[in-house]
């Protein structure tokens, strides 16, 4: 099992969106980064659990946790001119986007925000605390997870 962090903001769509959907599951779509598209396309697997994080919020922070469901596929999104993350460079025949489903899991028992989590050393290689990482999905190791997870209830 891998584990992963993934950001989203929660005025667009934040974890009350995804749990009020139908099964609290939904399609993780509009990842137009090559590395994060790299990662749902090719390492995200079935069962993979994931962090909720809210960005561009204050204060920004992992907000609950979300199991991947179904592995990736092609971001059909990308097709349509009417969708917000249309890409006319990208076509079915050539995809160039990928997405995942994800389903939440929980809320986390309290909001842990970044500065708290840039506190400890047991975080230092994060890639969330590390300066100029700014993808919106990244994978964070077991030990990372199990630490993350210790904390949550102080």
């Amino acid at each position: 099992m891998n584990y992963w962090l993934m950001k989203s903001e929660p005025d667009v769509f934040g974890i009350e969106h995804l749990k009020a959907l139908p099964k609290k599951t939904d399609h993780w779509d509009g990842v137009r980064n090559y590395q994060a598209r790299n990662m749902m396309r090719d390492e995200m697997k079935k069962g993979d659990k994931v962090f909720f994080y809210h960005s561009n919020c204050k204060p920004p922070a992992i907000v609950g946790i979300m199991e991947v469901v179904k592995e990736g596929y092609v971001d059909h999104t990308a097709f349509d001119p009417d969708q917000k993350y249309y890409d006319p460079k990208s076509n079915p025949d050539n995809p160039r986007w990928y997405m995942v489903d994800v389903k939440h899991v929980r809320d986390l028992k309290r909001e842990i925000p970044l500065d708290e989590l840039k506190q400890y050393t047991e975080l230092a290689d994060m890639k969330l605390v590390q300066k100029g990482n700014r993808l919106s999905i990244m994978p964070v190791t077991k030990e990372e997870w199990d630490f993350i997870l210790s904390i949550e209830k102080q």
